[in-house]
């Protein structure tokens, strides 16, 4: 069935007369006559074959069709919006911009470091980070709003998303403690541990399977002090001594000076993982590219 082509002009007054309460005001608004807008949006009701406004006393109100289409029309217009202001800014063409979604089940000194390689670039990086869920994420990446993802899981292989998963490598896990923690149970380590208070992550988080098993193949049943989905939480409560908590070994200055936690033990087996997943196949993006470049050499260097 072919559809006819959205008439975006009619789009706007429509959006406006949504968001202004009305006809009258949206022609105050726009400084035209309340029978143009009224014109503009009976011709865009006729396009799409559904009614945006509803009569209710003598004021209009949106049908289910009208907050639908002002659902969109709010995503249009402020991308809009945003498009203008971008390109208003003096050093847009001299500097890339970068949106990245960070997992909150990463650490966040990982994340940097996993970035990093984009910051060396001869051109200025300007990047926009946000963190937030695996999921939450995903959507927002489907829908181009972030140009990367960064976090510890490959997308499912049977996912309804187009999005594509590259790995950037893992890193050895230890657990790590205050020095009360680690100076009564570093000793006859992993041994030790059954009934030792520990920090672990929600069993959504990707390492926590992991985890479990290297406790379950240790014959080790610890005290679970608290399950966090946020790693930086866990590792705050694991500062004021809680309990022990897991991080990769490369972090163990990160974790002294910002944790006040020191390695214990190597959970040896247990591994955390990294991905850059990404909307298209292909990394179109120079910043992208740079940071699977570095992190390709890396694991060649490392195997």
């Amino acid at each position: 069935m072919k559809t006819s082509t959205l008439n975006y002009r009619h789009l706007y007054y429509f959006w406006v007369a949504a968001k202004e309460g009305g006809v009258t005001r949206a022609a105050e608004r726009l400084g035209v006559a309340v029978q143009t807008i009224s014109m503009q949006l009976a011709l865009l009701e006729k396009s799409i074959g559904k009614t945006l406004f509803a009569p209710q006393g003598r004021r209009l109100v949106l049908t289910e069709a009208g907050r639908v289409a002002l659902n969109y029309a709010d995503q249009i217009f402020l991308l809009g919006e945003q498009l203008q202001e971008t390109l208003a800014e003096d050093d847009v063409g001299k500097s890339l911009r970068l949106t990245v979604g960070i997992s909150d089940s990463l650490p966040k000194m990982i994340a940097y470091r996993l970035l990093e390689p984009a910051l060396k670039l001869p051109q200025f990086v300007r990047m926009e980070c946000y963190d937030g869920t695996f999921e939450t994420l995903l959507a927002d990446l489907a829908l181009h709003k972030l140009d990367v993802v960064l976090t510890d899981r490959p997308t499912n292989a049977k996912s309804s998303l187009r999005v594509f998963s590259h790995e950037l490598g893992d890193r050895a896990v230890w657990l790590f403690g205050t020095e009360e923690l680690a100076e009564k149970y570093r000793d006859n380590f992993p041994a030790c541990l059954t009934g030792a208070p520990v920090l672990l992550p929600t069993r959504n988080n990707a390492i926590r399977m992991h985890l479990d098993q290297w406790f379950e193949v240790n014959n080790i049943r610890p005290f679970i002090a608290g399950e966090f989905s946020d790693s930086a939480l866990l590792k705050a409560f694991g500062r004021m001594g809680v309990g022990m908590f897991h991080a990769p070994i490369v972090l163990a200055d990160e974790m002294k000076d910002q944790y006040n936690s020191i390695p214990i033990g190597e959970m040896k087996g247990v591994r955390e993982q990294y991905y850059a997943i990404s909307a298209e196949m292909k990394i179109r993006h120079v910043a992208v590219e740079a940071i699977l470049e570095a992190r390709r050499k890396i694991m060649e260097e490392v195997n």
